[in-house]
């Protein structure tokens, strides 16, 4: 066993304690153990929340200029870091050097977002909603907020939650995979050396105790979630039952629609790309690819030709195509679904499992399985219904546009699709009716930019908003609204009616407001470009020599201070305004 131990990252600095529970982390390359990690109890979660919750007092109410210089500099700290952040992927995960690298790009470009925090945490404003009143917009943080992340990104998943959560004024707990939890570490590293308050960022390691933990805080405002549908499912209902705001992204079943009109050879390299990339361990990975009739066989021998020239090591190896799967459990699991898919009808057409694997001697135990294809899958064979989340693409034959879009339309899931095609009416008709979250035309995986939000629909999402782009700031603050006057020193007393914005005289918006023009000792002349209005202080009847008739209050002072232009009241009840009374 290797000596690496990796432990949780509490209040800014490594976790010192003697952890009750440990979880192996594997070399996939070799099937070895390499190292380590702590597993949180309930006391350690507490113990990051807490730390957590004191940094969100002063890190909330720091300005947004401290902030950004705190996140510029994280941006130049893990890009410079990219290639260590890659090699411990590699390391743990067991995708190639390159992809690995592309992930922490694609983490990169999120963190630039969260870096224009000023412009999107902007509100808005009204001056004048009522005579002297203004309103006005802001959102503000939670507090403090946790994100739950899968092992297939250990570095791009978690960024896309917390440079937002953290740019927004939050404190952030991060419960990584278990799997691969080192790259959680070493960004927190990175945090602490951009200048980020010790507490701000928090790392966790563990299993099911540790979210449980998370989910029933009652110190976390929110909860973020990527993974299997049915964790997804439980993290939503267990959070929110617990009063957290949950955005849980579940699994999918990604389709790849193959129109006879397409370029089937670009079709063939997309389908081999997105399916066998990062060894299908993808939540955006075609693992359906629907070929309509009369493209499937042709398509196939053009995806058979790619396959087998792609070569299968480790990610290390800078030859390497696609790595291993991420445990050995793992890859038996993914593998029993070509006996199983041929059993339930399915043909297999490429056997991954006699796939060459480079520097096979000295990998031998590690956890292989090559490209997969399964043709003319049924709707109802598991191959097709599961999600597999490995090399294994399964092919559909349809008879018809109208055919693929009802299977696409028909599954549970609903991440991502694409459609492949040289017509654009067809495409544009296919991305009005399909019924996913992420559409690809002529684009395999249509993962959005950092400015759009990324999730899916039906069973791939629980809760309401996406991650990243602007739902996700949404989504780590809330909102206020303010409605503002500075009272005049005149005005003053105590009014129990519900404040309403009354209009001008006679309930007509285009009447102007009126003045306190002058007093004759018993009348209160009030006049306004339309009308004359006198006004008894012993009757509290009104005579105006306009048409408008408006009752009056009986007690208007003899000599009322603001003669000669102070506002004095609606007409449309006379009243002085009081505190809490809106004036139009």
């Amino acid at each position: 066993m290797a000596d690496k131990h990796v432990t949780h990252w509490i209040g800014g600095k490594p976790w010192t304690g003697a952890a009750a529970r440990q979880g192996n982390i594997y070399d996939p390359a070799t099937g070895q153990v390499a190292g380590v990690v702590d597993f949180a109890a309930t006391a350690e979660v507490d113990d990051a929340v807490a730390a957590a919750k004191e940094a969100a007092k002063s890190w909330g109410r720091m300005s947004l200029t401290r902030r950004v210089a705190v996140l510029f500099a994280f941006r130049e700290l893990v890009k410079s870091h990219t290639a260590d952040l890659a090699a411990l992927i590699t390391s743990e995960h067991g995708k190639v050097a390159a992809d690995a690298a592309g992930e922490v790009a694609r983490g990169i470009e999120v963190v630039e977002f969260a870096c224009g925090i000023p412009h999107l945490l902007k509100g808005g404003f009204s001056e004048n909603v009522s005579t002297g009143v203004d309103s006005y917009s802001v959102r503000q943080p939670l507090g403090v907020v946790a994100g739950i992340t899968p092992f297939n990104f250990p570095a791009m998943v978690p960024m896309w939650m917390f440079p937002l959560a953290i740019a927004a004024g939050n404190a952030f707990v991060l419960k990584p995979s278990e799997k691969d939890p080192s790259a959680s570490v070493l960004l927190a590293r990175l945090w602490a050396e951009a200048g980020l308050p010790d507490g701000v960022f928090n790392v966790v390691h563990g299993d099911k105790v540790a979210v449980d933990a998370i989910l029933a805080h009652q110190d976390i405002a929110a909860v973020s979630f990527v993974g299997s549908t049915p964790i997804a499912r439980y993290v939503y209902e267990t959070g929110t039952r617990s009063g957290k705001r949950v955005q849980a992204l579940g699994g999918a079943k990604n389709h790849m629609v193959v129109l006879p009109d397409a370029d089937l050879d670009l079709a063939a390299d997309a389908a081999v790309s997105a399916g066998f990339g990062s060894a299908g361990e993808r939540c955006m990975a075609v693992s359906a690819l629907v070929a309509v009739d009369p493209v499937g066989d042709e398509l196939i021998a053009k995806i058979s030709e790619r396959v087998a020239k792609l070569t299968v090591g480790p990610g290390s190896d800078e030859r390497s195509q696609m790595g291993p799967l991420v445990t050995g459990a793992h890859r038996d699991k993914v593998a029993s679904y070509l006996d199983s898919g041929v059993a339930q009808g399915a043909s297999l057409a490429i056997d991954g499992r006699r796939h060459p694997v480079s520097g096979a001697a000295a990998n031998a135990n590690g956890f292989w399985l090559g490209p997969s294809l399964l043709d003319h899958v049924t709707t109802d064979n598991t191959a097709y219904t599961d999600e597999i989340f490995g090399p294994v693409l399964s092919v559909i034959r349809a008879r018809s546009y109208e055919e693929a879009v009802a299977l696409v339309n028909g599954s549970p899931y609903g991440n991502g699709v694409a459609i492949f095609t040289n017509d654009g009416g067809a495409a544009r008709r296919f991305v009005s009716e399909c019924q996913i979250g992420m559409v690809g035309v002529n684009v395999p995986i249509p993962v959005p930019m950092a400015y759009y939000s990324f999730g899916g629909w039906k069973a791939s999402l629980f809760g309401d908003t996406h991650v990243h782009g602007t739902e996700g700031v949404h989504f780590y603050t809330r909102g206020k609204v303010v409605t503002s006057r500075w009272l005049d020193p005149s005005h003053g007393g105590v009014n129990l009616g519900f404040p309403v914005n009354q209009l001008s005289p006679g309930g007509d918006p285009r009447t102007p407001d009126v003045s306190l023009s002058g007093h004759d000792g018993k009348n209160a002349i009030i006049s306004c470009p339309l009308s004359e209005t006198r006004i008894s202080r012993a009757t509290g009847t009104s005579r105006v020599r306009a048409p408008v008739a408006v009752p009056v209050p009986a007690a208007v002072p003899a000599a009322p201070r603001g003669v000669g232009g102070r506002r004095v009241g609606r007409l449309a009840g006379a009243r002085r305004r009081r505190p809490g009374q809106l004036q139009g």
